[in-house]
């Protein structure tokens, strides 16, 4: 292969127990949770919908670490969205609930850092807001657990604190469309590829984050993500 420019390094994320999971694409549920759904001004449940985020935007953070991501650029309105991560590792296309879970690899905590100031301008004007979404180091996560020894995951406890103060917090049994909708509905749209991760949902209590904050991010059996802002 002769290539023209360096090709990216791979996106890898660890795997508790050991090894690296390979990231491909990053797909994230918008208003998954009823009271997140609320907060932002909607109700019910609506069909699901889903925006990209770019493999690069991936910020792995090892067991018993602290990360560290960037205020962001262009955003005075920094918020954090606590999520569980959903890593692919078998694909498809048009994958019923059913099935899904077999393509299931494991799963993460993961974070969805928003600019919402940039974000909101953008849906008041009828523009994608991927500019609100999509930038650098806005997707830090945590080790991949693999689903052959934490089991597949439809309850338990999500929750965000910053500074040590609780912000979200929810039981997984509450998504709207549980991990096993998302992919039947997902893979309608995208043929999933081992490699895909799916950020699941924020519970409600978005907030903002400012420069020196820590932001603690649980899931039951997951472990604690660390993440400080600078």
């Amino acid at each position: 292969m002769n290539l023209v420019i360096p090709a990216a390094p791979p996106v890898l994320v660890p795997v508790d127990g050991g090894g690296q999971f390979p990231v491909r694409r990053v797909y994230c549920v918008g208003r998954n949770y009823v009271e997140h759904a609320q907060e932002m001004g909607f109700t019910g449940r609506e069909p699901p919908f889903f925006f990209l985020k770019p493999a690069d935007a991936v910020v792995a953070v090892a067991d018993g670490e602290t990360g560290s991501m960037p205020y962001p650029s262009l955003t005075q309105n920094l918020h954090h969205e606590v999520e569980l991560v959903v890593a692919i590792g078998q694909g498809g296309r048009d994958i019923a609930a059913a099935d899904a879970a077999a393509h299931i690899y494991g799963y993460a905590i993961g974070l969805d850092m928003t600019r919402r100031d940039l974000q909101g301008d953008m849906k008041k004007q009828g523009r994608p807001w991927c500019i609100g979404k999509a930038f650098d180091e806005s997707a830090p996560i945590g080790p991949i657990h693999p689903k052959a020894r934490v089991g597949e995951l439809t309850s338990g406890r999500i929750e965000l604190k910053v500074n040590g103060a609780v912000r979200q917090t929810a039981d997984l049994s509450q998504l709207i469309w549980n991990v096993s909708e998302t992919i039947e509905h997902l893979s309608k749209a995208w043929a999933l590829q081992p490699g895909d991760l799916i950020y699941t949902g924020t519970p409600a209590g978005v907030a903002a984050v400012v420069r020196g904050d820590l932001m603690e991010a649980t899931v039951d059996g997951l472990g604690t993500l660390r993440v400080g802002v600078r």
